[in-house]
């Protein structure tokens, strides 16, 4: 008998556990890998001008920088299933953690543009593979629990984005640059331990799948003939495009507005803080809901209003515009929480993370670099803000398709 999309989603529920029943060192080494994830971007944004003057890099470079964490997350969303097949699960997200470790290190100490641009990219595409592999290791080991795990892991996303923005400059004004760069490493490296713990659990199991129809690779060439993917793609997509952006060239905003540097960190470490509020509450929200596309559309409106307020009076109420900027990122978690709720099996989990990320981040990697290209171009902030604009129009359009009660075994026949 075919199971329906609809009886799929109103199942009985698994058995719930505690979080810790018999797999506390998983949930150790997804929280701590978490962290790791945003770390290598904002750690940087705030010093970029300052590491080009040392080094000697031009202020259209940064816009490269800009363009790297979404072109090596989308590079992580071909390379992380090969990765998958061939080693499992566990051992990829043990690999993505030594290369955020390593590559953080190195471009710390390198002493030219393209060193800097070759292990930044290094570091992103450890941090890319992480984020693919860590939503079918919810579905792996707390299918019980999406919810809440998905809440966990997200809001150490997001502390790992916003710690790194308000401690750079300081860090930076007090010891240089390039400690203020390089200690992050730190914890690339820490989050290589509880893996080790979880591979050496899992031994004499590797071979174990605990979802075996269909299979990852199977999966992986089906997806892409799926609505629902394509649907989740744009609205990952567009929300990575905007956040991106945001991340690469708010200091300049607030700069060209009269603001210091420290100002325009504290900003973009603040925009970060506000997604912690979506990180705890979104997942939840979601999970609850047959169908969360309202949710999305008030996002937008946020997006909207927060535009209008940094393009014509950034300076007249910088707080509320970057709180409201803050809050439009929602449709991030939700994303992320979606790819669990909107799939069947752990290689469904995976197939639809990797072509998520993948296709999403393909599309946003052009979004900081257009951004600047256009406020050069323009001699100023209108035309970004109308590209970032037709960004969340698309992200509407995708979402509508994602935000459906199926599954995506149900749609990719």
């Amino acid at each position: 008998m075919t199971v329906t999309a609809e009886q799929t989603l109103e199942r009985p529920p698994l058995r719930r556990r505690s979080l810790v029943e018999g797999r506390l060192l998983v949930l150790a080494a997804i929280v701590v890998s978490a962290a790791t994830l945003r770390i290598a971007v904002t750690a940087f944004s705030p010093l970029a001008e300052r590491i080009g003057q040392d080094i000697g890099y031009s202020t259209a470079v940064v816009g490269v920088f800009g363009m790297i964490p979404t072109a090596m997350f989308a590079f992580a969303g071909i390379l992380t299933p090969i990765l998958e097949r061939r080693f499992g699960l566990e051992r990829t997200a043990l690999i993505a953690m030594l290369a955020v470790g390593a590559g953080q290190a190195v471009r710390a100490i390198v002493p030219d543009t393209w060193e800097l641009l070759a292990f930044s990219a290094f570091a992103l595409a450890g941090m890319g593979v992480g984020n693919v592999v860590i939503p079918p290791l919810v579905k792996r080991y707390f299918a019980d629990r999406v919810g809440v795990l998905s809440s966990l892991y997200i809001v150490m996303v997001q502390l790992g984005t916003v710690v790194p923005a308000l401690i750079t400059v300081p860090v930076a004004d007090a010891y240089g640059w390039r400690l203020s760069l390089g200690m992050w490493a730190v914890l690339g490296f820490v989050a290589v331990l509880p893996w080790l713990g979880v591979l050496r659990a899992r031994r004499g199991r590797d071979g174990e799948d605990i979802s075996a129809v269909p299979q990852p690779g199977e999966a992986a060439g089906r997806v892409w003939r799926s609505p629902l993917a394509w649907g989740m793609a744009g609205m990952f997509g567009m929300t990575s495009l905007t956040t991106y952006a945001v991340f690469a060239w708010l200091p300049k905003i607030f700069a060209e507005a009269g603001a210091s540097e420290a100002f325009g960190g504290t900003m973009v470490g603040i925009f970060a803080l506000i997604g912690l509020v979506a990180a705890l509450s979104a997942p939840a929200v979601t999970a609850r809901v047959r169908n969360p596309f309202p949710i999305v559309v008030a996002c937008a409106l946020l997006f909207f209003v927060s535009f209008a307020g940094l393009l014509f009076a950034p300076m007249s109420a910088p707080l509320l515009w970057v709180i409201l900027l803050g809050l439009g990122p929602s449709t991030f978690p939700m994303a992320l929480t979606l790819i669990n709720l909107r799939t069947r099996t752990q290689a469904g989990s995976a197939a639809l993370s990797g072509f998520t990320q993948g296709v999403g981040y393909a599309v946003a990697c052009v979004g900081p670099l257009m951004f600047g290209l256009l406020h050069d171009v323009s001699h100023g902030w209108a035309a970004p803000f109308a590209l970032l604009c037709v960004a969340v129009v698309v992200l509407l359009v995708g979402a509508w398709q994602a935000c459906k009660p199926c599954v995506l075994e149900d749609t990719w026949n």
